[in-house]
């Protein structure tokens, strides 16, 4: 890890960091996320009737173009030509909500941790999207990297 912010130049200004010599590599990324609502909320969700269609299988669409999408998202960060992403949805009746993982890979020279949490976000956001009508109240937490290999620095793991 750095013990600097790499997105400043020596005068303070923001710019995008310059990969351009950077060895390409396979890189992967995984992120986590829930989003927690009213046991009815989920009861809808599960039955796979809501009125809006499949809650889960759009959302894990969304995910996967907010993966592709991510640097026309976030300022500062490169257009990466992704390989493989992956969307993991789960419910669960003792939060209760939904359990979003998100795993993205690349060969670049750039890693994909912000394209992952990109996808898990924007896969909860879209739950929220589908269901808000009946559940103002559901939010989300818990989101964060789980890990990232490839590149120079290799893999991190969140322990």
């Amino acid at each position: 890890m750095s013990d600097k912010l790499t997105h400043f130049n020596a005068s303070g200004e923001a710019h995008m960091v310059d990969v351009g010599q950077k060895d390409v590599t396979s890189r992967s990324a995984t992120a986590e996320g829930r989003i927690f609502m009213l046991p009815e909320t989920l009861a809808l969700i599960k039955q796979g009737d809501h009125k809006k269609g499949d809650v889960l299988g759009i959302a894990r669409v969304a995910g996967i173009m907010a993966a592709k999408k991510t640097a026309e998202l976030v300022p500062l960060c490169h257009p990466i030509a992704l390989t493989h992403v992956d969307i993991e949805l789960s419910t669960d009746d003792g939060m209760p909500g939904v359990y979003c993982r998100a795993t993205v890979e690349c060969s670049g020279v750039t890693g994909v941790e912000m394209e992952a949490l990109t996808a898990v976000q924007i896969s909860l956001l879209t739950i929220y999207d589908m269901c808000k009508a009946v559940d103002r109240g559901m939010h989300m937490e818990n989101i964060g990297l789980l890990e990232k290999s490839g590149g120079k620095s290799g893999s991190w793991s969140r322990t």
